[in-house]
């Protein structure tokens, strides 16, 4: 990312939701905050998105990773959580929608302060007040400590919480998201939703390919993808840093994917 600009991921991020609704119609994941959170010059490039067929798998899979975090979500708001952390919210408007706010589930948008000011922006030029329930708490994930920053915000580290992260770890360095799976693991009956990139080698040639070209255009953006799983090791690693249990949903996730695209 570049010092001192919004996370242009998170930019490319908000407009796949925004025309996920216009396109489909939110048949996946309905949002209806997405395209008036985007600001003019995201908006302005949505024609040329949608004109790009290549782009489609890409919008169903953010929609799909949405859906499914956010079912997880509400599942755990079923069980008593009342904190909602989202690491690396970019544009992210669950905080808009909030439907326990009226049951005190408070919401915590974690991200690096450029990208939060850029969100602050949006939501004032929007018209959009911010919610109540909503804090946010500026954090460089390569930097700063996640424990620290959310004490700081008013986070219960005695309390459980689910943990939203998504489109993320690929940018970061494996200490640092270490580091965020330990302060995780260390929050009783909590739970995290997160995705994560194998190595290139471990895809065909039309999908090593296809990363490939994704890599290289974020890296173009100043946002290199730095860290890369294989299954096995990384469950291992959870398991390891203290997570009791451990979904992989790529498998199943993919397949679904096949079936829209």
């Amino acid at each position: 990312m570049r010092q001192g600009q919004p996370s242009q991921t998170a930019r490319r991020a908000a407009a796949h939701r925004a025309l996920h609704q216009i396109l489909e119609g939110g048949a996946i994941f309905k949002d209806p905050f997405a395209s008036v959170i985007l600001d003019k010059r995201t908006a302005v490039s949505l024609n040329e998105m949608a004109e790009d067929e290549s782009l489609r798998p890409m919008r169903l899979f953010i929609a799909a990773r949405s859906r499914f975090s956010e079912n997880v979500l509400a599942d755990c708001v079923g069980r008593g959580v009342r904190q909602i952390v989202i690491l690396g919210a970019g544009l992210d408007t669950f905080s808009l929608r909030n439907p326990f706010a009226d049951a005190g589930v408070r919401v915590f948008e974690v991200d690096c302060p450029a990208t939060q000011e850029w969100k602050r922006e949006r939501l004032r030029e929007a018209g959009l007040p911010q919610p109540g329930s909503l804090t946010f708490v500026p954090i460089d994930f390569e930097r700063e400590g996640l424990a620290a920053g959310l004490a700081g915000a008013g986070f219960r580290s005695d309390c459980p919480a689910f943990f939203q992260w998504l489109g993320v770890v690929v940018y970061l360095s494996l200490e640092a998201i270490l580091a965020t799976l330990r302060v995780i693991a260390s929050i009783p009956a909590s739970a995290v939703v997160f995705e994560y990139t194998e190595p290139f080698e471990n895809h065909s040639p039309e999908g090593r390919a296809r990363l490939m070209i994704a890599a290289k255009r974020a890296a173009e953006r100043g946002e290199p993808w730095l860290s890369f799983f294989n299954p096995a090791e990384l469950s291992a690693t959870l398991r390891a840093n203290g997570f009791a249990d451990v979904e992989d949903l790529r498998k199943r996730l993919a397949a679904t994917l096949l079936k829209l695209a």
